[in-house]
């Protein structure tokens, strides 16, 4: 009876330090909230059974989860046309089942490993990170709260240019389980971890491509129930014509994800073409998203570049599963038909082509909506591209943590390839991001109107752009290594 007691009273403790670590993201921004928080973890897991580190690492979870990401029960009851509580229940299905990736490092490190002060120092942080990756892929992925973004405005991120976000969650969680080691040397640690981050922060991974010049983007806030009515099309293009026209000093206009709620067939005689060429006589460039159907029948979510540099065309290629794609839509049917969700038959881009246009003359790498969460995805543009443009449409997810946390994620995005991005939204947060991460300007949420910003392009590769996630990873299976040479016992064997 008292160990029941007592796991529960410990699980209790870990879903609470789990929850409390949605405030070391955005918009909260309280980055020292994950350093404590993942520490409780670490010392929770001590002298645990790998079942009970597993319970305990699932319950951290799902705090995490559970609070990070209910935002998406918005979009699934607002939009996906089912009840308010079978919306809740989906979010919270999908938040145990990310649950279960602490919980898989806490059970791991506990099954593989004896020696305490190594499995602490080596292989938590190393098994963290090495599941954090593994969720980035597994199922197409989701690694959304992976707990380097919360250091985004802190000392750790020097490291992203050098190990990309992986190796700020390594670095985290080093810190982490230093922190559980408080009185011994070991707390050192945090210093020389932290220092370093600064110093990497002075150093200059890049050059100066080209002159600089000035890039706006238009945000029109509109209410994702009436962007696809047919009375809407009119007066949002008007709208963002009208701002356009008043840009005459910006070389480079960006409209956000699906601008034009309508397939480019249907108004390519009537407005695209005729946009191109009034643009190109005035020497100015503008991106814009706009669903494309092809001959056959498919249709993609693309963003079309028109103007001086010429006529180009991205389309998506990471789509949303349920927003814009079905997986295993033979088997899951009647999910299909219970969803409601309008153009969620997307087919994806070709992965094979580089994701560059040419915008204001120089290489862009574009994305569309939550391809800036995976880092590999937008590293492919580089180093050919001098600026990074990310179009998205946050409308789905309301006035929730969403857009903030996404808006982080791009941040890391600039700071790991070392070039600005420029983030446009259809509402979410617009903003203009230099190449340290640093938010130049912003538009925020719901709000109607245009950012501008003088644009430095970019040359060369950072560290991470170069060696991409593969050193992190081998540094990972390193530490792991050296902390299974130091448990010759093998792990705890008590019930």
């Amino acid at each position: 009876m008292r160990l029941r007691e007592d796991l529960r009273a410990r699980l209790a403790l870990a879903f609470l330090a789990g929850a409390l670590c949605v405030l070391a993201f955005a918009p909260f921004s309280q980055g020292w909230v994950a350093l404590l928080s993942l520490a409780l973890l670490f010392f929770l897991w001590q002298r645990e059974t790998p079942r009970r580190a597993f319970v305990l690492g699932w319950s951290w979870g799902m705090g995490l989860m559970g609070f990070g990401v209910f935002w998406l029960h918005n979009s699934i009851a607002r939009f996906g046309g089912l009840n308010l509580p079978l919306a809740i229940f989906i979010t919270l299905v999908f938040a145990a089942f990310l649950a279960l990736f602490p919980g898989i490092a806490g059970w791991l490190a506990n099954r593989l490993f004896s020696d305490g002060k190594a499995r602490l120092l080596l292989a938590y942080p190393a098994l963290w990170v090495l599941v954090e990756w593994s969720r980035s892929w597994l199922l197409t992925g989701f690694p959304w709260l992976s707990l380097g973004y919360s250091q985004i405005d802190g000392a750790l991120a020097g490291y992203a240019p050098l190990l990309g976000i992986y190796g700020v969650s390594l670095a985290t969680a080093l810190l982490a389980a230093a922190l559980v080691l408080w009185r011994s040397p070991w707390i050192l640690l945090l210093p020389v971890v932290g220092l370093g981050g600064m110093a990497l922060k002075q150093v200059q991974w890049v050059a100066p491509a080209g002159s600089s010049f000035v890039a706006s983007l238009v945000q029109a806030a509109i209410p994702q129930e009436k962007k696809w009515l047919p009375s809407q099309l009119r007066p949002t293009l008007e709208f963002y014509v009208a701002q356009t026209e008043k840009l005459v000093h910006s070389r480079l206009t960006v409209w956000p994800e699906t601008a034009v709620p309508a397939f480019a067939d249907r108004v390519e005689k009537t407005f695209l073409e005729p946009l191109h060429q009034h643009l190109k006589a005035q020497g100015r460039d503008l991106l814009l998203g706009v669903p494309v159907r092809e001959a056959d029948g498919r249709y993609f979510n693309s963003m079309l570049a028109l103007g001086a540099s010429g006529r180009g065309r991205y389309d998506k290629r990471h789509l949303v599963p349920f927003g814009e794609f079905m997986p295993f839509a033979a088997l899951l049917q009647p999910l299909v038909r219970m969803l409601a969700i309008p153009m969620s038959a997307f087919s994806a881009g070709d992965m094979d082509k580089p994701p560059l246009l040419t915008l204001a003359g120089h290489s862009a790498g574009i994305s569309i909506c939550y391809e800036d969460a995976f880092p590999t995805e937008i590293a492919r543009a580089l180093p050919e591209a001098g600026l990074l443009v990310n179009a998205s449409n946050d409308a789905w997810f309301g006035d929730s943590l969403a857009p903030h946390q996404h808006l982080e994620m791009a941040r890391m995005r600039a700071l790991e390839n070392g070039r600005y991005l420029l983030r446009a939204t259809n509402t979410g947060i617009s903003a203009i991001i230099d190449q340290r991460g640093r938010l130049l300007k912003v538009l925020p949420w719901d709000r109607r109107g245009v950012i501008s910003e003088s644009i430095q392009p970019l040359k060369g590769s950072t560290p991470w752009v170069r060696g991409g996630n593969w050193p992190v990873l081998l540094l990972s299976g390193l530490m792991l290594l050296a902390a299974y040479l130091r448990s010759p016992g093998g792990a705890p064997s008590r019930p």
